[in-house]
């Protein structure tokens, strides 16, 4: 009787466990039945819901997703464009800033880079001229105070103050390079020194510019003058015809002949100090560029307010041309110089005419020493 009574409580037991277990089994599967129906109905309303707004604005893409990644809020954006000629191609996102600037014209890899740390590049009339002298080397100081990071000079003579004034400045500044935030912006025209409305002009623009100036020896520097200009024209006269009115040495100094007459500094100075303060003029000695040329950019950079990054190591001599060279630039990362006609051989100048113009200079020396404050010790 008791072993009839227990094997029927197993039996109970049993059944309802399996009663349970089908009753579990059931719900659950209803369960996820519910879910992925769901889940299909979701995604099929959202992609009707995208055709319809692609078939209804076919030109218009979506706003980018916004994401932030380590506290920085990042949007994402196709790293190519949208082809649209194949619809097949999708773009392949990228992550970028959602501060990235607008593209410039400057597309070297360096403002590329800047570009993309969140820098923008921009143009801007300069903060300081080379005005000055012809034949005195200022092409050598501009590509030699180029080499300092914090400096970009426009590549060629824009000779705006002299020729292009009526363009107005929106004109100029379009000729200057792009430059971030604690660059100096530079430009190098020398016939601005003798311009006579030069100094009223640079001051309308900007009464702070820095100018620069480099002089060298007026003898030998109408002698430079001379032999670039017979270099382009070969049948030119003999120096000693050009600079003399008679001809020969024993004539009186010709002044009305350019290689002579801009070698009259003081008579443009005063212009310029007519306008701007001595201490806005930085004299560089044309010898000394040549000599030492380390020494004479280090008082550049001092003078533009720069951390004296271009020294002795840019430099080298090449004996062939008497002229210092450079180990490399920013356009050039071996050694060069800088052109055929840098260092070119002069024409043997009869020695009385160079005494006779020696003499004329000497009192127009004398006096451009007294405006300046500096001796350059020209014969």
């Amino acid at each position: 009787m008791q072993h009839r009574q227990l094997n029927r409580t197993i039996a109970i037991t049993t059944g309802l466990i399996m009663c349970a277990v089908y009753v579990l089994y059931t719900f659950h599967a209803c369960l996820l039945s519910g879910i992925n129906r769901s889940l299909k109905q979701t995604v099929a309303g959202s992609a009707l819901v995208a055709t319809a707004t692609l078939a209804t604005v076919p030109t218009t893409p979506a706003s980018p997703p916004h994401i932030r990644i380590l506290g920085s809020i990042v949007r994402i954006v196709p790293l190519t464009v949208d082809d649209t000629t194949n619809a097949n191609v999708r773009p392949v996102p990228r992550l970028l800033a959602a501060s990235a600037p607008a593209n410039t014209t400057d597309g070297s890899p360096k403002y590329r880079f800047l570009r993309q740390q969140g820098l923008r590049p921009s143009r801007h009339l300069p903060d300081a001229l080379i005005i000055g002298v012809k034949k005195s080397g200022t092409r050598a100081l501009l590509e030699f105070v180029r080499l300092h990071p914090d400096v970009r000079a426009a590549g060629c003579e824009v000779h705006f103050f002299d020729r292009h004034y009526a363009k107005g400045l929106a004109w100029y500044r379009h000729h200057m390079p792009p430059t971030i935030e604690g660059q100096i912006t530079m430009e190098k025209t020398p016939s601005y020194y003798i311009t006579r409305e030069a100094p009223r002009r640079v001051h309308h623009m900007n009464p702070a510019t820095r100018l620069l100036v480099v002089v060298r020896d007026p003898v030998t520097r109408a002698i430079s003058d001379y032999t670039q200009a017979k270099s382009k024209k070969r049948d030119m006269k003999r120096f000693e015809e050009l600079a003399f009115t008679n001809g020969s040495a024993g004539g009186v100094v010709d002044t009305s002949w350019g290689p002579v007459r801009i070698g009259v500094y003081a008579k443009y100075l005063e212009r310029w100090l007519a306008h701007f303060p001595l201490t806005q003029l930085l004299f560089v000695s044309g010898e000394r560029l040549i000599a030492d040329p380390a020494v004479e950019i280090g008082r550049v950079q001092d003078f533009l307010g720069l951390k004296r990054v271009v020294n002795e190591k840019h430099f080298y001599f090449n004996s062939t041309k008497g002229f210092p060279c450079l180990l490399k630039s920013e356009e050039r990362s071996s050694p060069h110089c800088l052109g055929k006609t840098k260092g070119r051989n002069h024409p043997h100048i009869d020695a009385a005419a160079i005494d006779r113009l020696r003499e004329f200079y000497r009192p127009f020396n004398q006096k451009f020493y007294h405006l300046t404050g500096i001796n350059f010790g020209w014969p």
